[in-house]
């Protein structure tokens, strides 16, 4: 009888352990509940008051039963007013749990939608490179900041902490907030950087300049450095869904996702909300996915690649990937490597064109990006040519001007 009995607490431990070892992301699922029109009631959501909104106690109990019913727990949930959504975590003990519990969720007609949770990871190892010429020097920007530097374009960073407190960030950054957790802002790795290749001081006698210095960059957590020490990050569906929502709210004009990662639903239909507002979604290119990876694949991102990988899909926006100068977690600069940090100078290429645009709509956009020094028609691939797509939205010489032109000048061809 003890041997049955020691037997059953090995099992016991054992399904214990398992569990335990498996990541969190892949225990939870996301549920969705249909928030009703506002004009059917008086408790719509109000932007920015998401936690008092009305009505919402009402679909927490329903997700509370619906997690019973199916042996989940309950852990957190945020409105996605932008879908007309209230989303909901739940947890499951282990992966086949959770999965099984989609396939009988999705059929309960209390539920208007239901998924996994999903990983993502940003892109780009951050090392420091050995670059002959910083390759930020390619794209003339102490002549394109004479025309246009971001100002009044906002820009959203869907990333890790950014360290605010850096010299060349200090100002710099219009407002942050963490959807990981309950903490202050952490200065962390990958987002320092991509913060830095978009809004660092210029000529502030020390470290680099920003692609857009005066653009209003948010700072938003939606992914996380692990403790292991090194700059890889990972995010879920959850935090990234919270972080698009919020970026929705505060009508940001540029989109910044240097990360990758599944297709994901809920991603997906807050994506198409931005993108019917306008807004411009930069993604990096993943030279490991035959798609270029979610976001970038997404219709509508502006979808940007290492020149130099070789992963040129016909709709690719290339841009310099290596050497790049950029701010870093700690008060120090280094230079970066990888599609990350080419996303990020073409967002903030995307914001100086937005200044000198601002109704300038994506297609626009896209030409814009995709014409060459002399003025050719857009082609695909192609490595992005800074001064001539400001030449092509301003109409007037950006760079290399001839003799006795000025920046009021007729373009140069």
């Amino acid at each position: 009888m003890r041997a049955l009995f020691a037997f059953v607490l090995l099992v016991l431990f054992a399904a214990t352990s398992a569990a335990a070892d498996q990541p969190m992301e892949d225990r939870q699922l996301l549920l969705m509940l249909r928030v009703p029109p506002s004009h059917f009631r008086p408790d719509a959501y109000a932007a920015g008051n998401y936690e008092s909104a009305p009505g919402r106690e009402a679909r927490r109990r329903i997700a509370r039963t619906l997690a019973s019913t199916h042996g989940l727990r309950l852990v957190d949930d945020w409105p996605m007013p932008a879908l007309g959504l209230d989303c909901f975590v739940l947890e499951a003990a282990t992966g086949d749990t959770s999965r099984r519990a989609v396939e009988l969720l999705a059929a309960d007609p209390r539920v208007e939608s239901v998924q996994p949770m999903q990983r993502f990871h940003t892109l780009g190892a951050g090392d420091p490179l050995s670059a002959a010429q910083p390759a930020i020097a390619n794209w003339n920007l102490r002549e394109l900041h004479r025309l246009a530097t971001g100002r009044s374009v906002t820009v959203a960073v869907l990333d890790t902490g950014v360290d605010t407190a850096h010299p060349d960030l200090r100002g710099q950054v219009a407002l942050t907030r963490n959807f990981v957790d309950a903490g202050a802002m952490p200065a962390e790795t990958h987002g320092t950087q991509i913060a830095g290749i978009l809004v660092a001081r210029a000529d502030n006698g020390i470290g680099i300049a920003g692609i857009a210095p005066r653009a209003r960059l948010l700072a938003l957590r939606a992914c996380w450095q692990p403790a292991r020490g090194d700059n890889a990050a990972i995010c879920s569906s959850f935090t990234l869904a919270k972080a698009l929502q919020f970026a929705l709210t505060q009508r940001a004009d540029v989109f910044n996702l240097s990360l990758t990662g599944p297709p994901d639903r809920l991603l997906a239909r807050l994506l198409d909300a931005a993108l019917r507002q306008g807004v411009i979604v930069i993604g990096a290119v993943d030279a490991h996915a035959a798609d270029g990876g979610f976001p970038a694949a997404h219709p509508g991102v502006f979808a940007v690649a290492d020149a130099r990988d070789g992963h040129h899909r016909t709709d690719a926006l290339l841009a310099p990937a290596h050497g790049i100068p950029t701010t870093t977690s700690g008060g120090g600069w280094t230079l970066v490597s990888g599609a990350s940090f080419a996303a990020a100078q073409v967002s903030g290429l995307a914001a100086l064109l937005r200044q000198l645009s601002p109704r300038l709509h994506a297609a626009g956009l896209r030409s814009a990006l995709a014409t060459d020094a002399v003025g050719s028609a857009p082609r695909r691939p192609a490595l992005i040519d800074a001064c001539a797509a400001v030449e092509s939205v301003a109409q007037r010489c950006a760079c290399d001007c001839a003799a006795g032109q000025t920046a009021n000048s007729m373009p140069r061809r």
